[in-house]
């Protein structure tokens, strides 16, 4: 990793192409294709339950995590899901993942979230070390 500043932000339509071959590494059951990522990207920018943050070092995305609050009855309010957290896998382990998903814990207080959570089978030590415990089981059956 170099040694410029990390910097998080909100995603803008510029991050576009960076964000799209993140979202390729990131994905093993699906294949993001152009089209459909080129039709979302602006949606979710402009969503207002919606968090698209990148993390950028020396100005190139480095990584990303895209998360929805969104109410509840159970939780007698929203909750927040956290999406995809993708970082290059050149920048792992140097705090990135962390500052963005702290950035998301902010983001989902913000907005009375009862919780933070995902579903994922990757990088369990690394959610432990920020206090997430395994809280069920991820059921899935594709629409398509």
């Amino acid at each position: 990793m170099t040694s410029g500043e990390l910097v998080l932000r909100k995603a803008e339509k510029s991050d576009a192409d960076e964000i799209f071959a993140l979202a390729r590494e990131f994905a093993l059951t699906f294949r993001p294709e152009r089209a459909p990522f080129d039709a979302a990207f602006p949606r979710l920018l402009e969503n207002e339950d919606t968090l698209l943050i990148v993390a950028t070092l020396d100005g190139v995305v480095r990584g990303y995590l895209l998360g929805f609050s969104h109410l509840t009855l159970f939780a007698n309010g929203p909750v927040a899901w956290v999406e995809e957290a993708m970082i290059d896998s050149g920048y792992r382990r140097h705090g990135i993942g962390r500052r963005l998903l702290v950035e998301f814990e902010t983001w989902a207080r913000s907005r009375g979230a009862g919780y933070v959570a995902m579903a994922t089978r990757r990088a369990a030590e690394f959610y432990g070390a920020l206090k997430y415990e395994v809280a069920g089981t991820y059921y899935r059956k594709m629409c398509k």
